[in-house]
């Protein structure tokens, strides 16, 4: 069975097995489903253990470990290869082709993490080069615009996403994790997605991204905008993508500058209280 998925109104495909139960578990991909499509920038087919290639000749490129959830990529059989784990067990495999519009998936363990991971990995880097970032980020919506905030794990964003929900009247929260920013003919735009880290907030939505928000801890609370080569340095560490790879690179390249040229970013340095929030809002609404 194929399914069809729109999201920042890219749509993909999913195949999988007529006897796979996974589909039960994908609630979250619902609000972007869509009906069959001629065009997708990618698709994945879930195949079992006996289509799934032998993997052989396998090169690491990076290994990324975020609180348990570990993503390794690399080549393998002469193509880019993905390997999804939780807390040191194998969820997924993935293979694609060096173009990333179609990708082999098999589900180990885990599968509903391993699926999500497979596909959002996949939606980085099909979507890289036409002007569409996946962000590591909370996104809420103020006023008819949304406001984007970055940093470190740990730092407060969703502390930070809480406190606009909790003091700042006709706030609410668009995605939690992993929004979707994508330069449209009139600007840049922010999208809710199907991934949503451990928030479950799975909006189709799309709002005029307002500005960006770097926040860093501290026992004070201040904010300034950045200059466009130091907002640059502050979008790219919250992108995901292959920057090794020379097409997903200069891709995101193309977005990240045209974004700190075009769109407002800001340092919070920031106690988690809601003078912090108040302060934030009120600044970047009168930019």
């Amino acid at each position: 069975m194929k399914q069809y998925y729109r999201v920042a109104e890219h749509t993909f495909s999913v195949e999988l097995p007529e006897e796979s139960k996974i589909i039960d578990e994908m609630g979250q991909y619902l609000p972007f489903s869509i009906t069959q499509t001629e065009h997708v920038i990618f698709n994945a087919k879930v195949v079992g253990a006996e289509e799934f290639p032998t993997i052989e000749d396998v090169t690491i490129e990076m290994n990324q470990d975020d609180d348990g959830s570990q993503i390794v990529a690399g080549h393998a059989n002469g193509q880019p290869y993905f390997e999804f784990q939780l807390w040191g067990k194998c969820a997924a495999r993935m293979l694609t082709d060096t173009t990333y519009q179609h990708a082999t998936v098999l589900l180990v363990d885990e599968p509903l993490f391993g699926i999500n991971n497979a596909l959002m990995v996949m939606y980085a880097l099909a979507t890289a080069s036409l002007q569409t970032a996946l962000f590591h980020s909370s996104v809420v919506s103020y006023r008819g615009f949304g406001y984007m905030f970055l940093g470190k794990s740990g730092t407060g964003k969703s502390t930070h996403s809480s406190l606009w929900l909790k003091h700042i009247d006709g706030t609410e929260l668009i995605n939690d994790d992993n929004p979707v920013v994508r330069r449209m003919s009139d600007g840049f735009y922010v999208f809710g997605s199907p991934w949503s880290g451990k928030t479950p907030c799975y909006r189709n939505v799309k709002y005029p991204l307002g500005g960006v928000v770097q926040l860093s801890q501290a026992p004070y609370n201040k904010i300034q905008r950045l200059k466009p080569l130091a907002a640059y340095a502050a979008l790219v560490p919250s992108i995901s993508g292959k920057r090794w790879d020379k097409q997903v690179a200069e891709g995101l390249h193309e977005t990240e500058d045209m974004m700190a040229g075009e769109v407002a970013v800001w340092h919070l340095e920031c106690l988690p209280d809601e003078a912090a929030a108040r302060l934030c809002s009120e600044t970047i609404n009168k930019a």
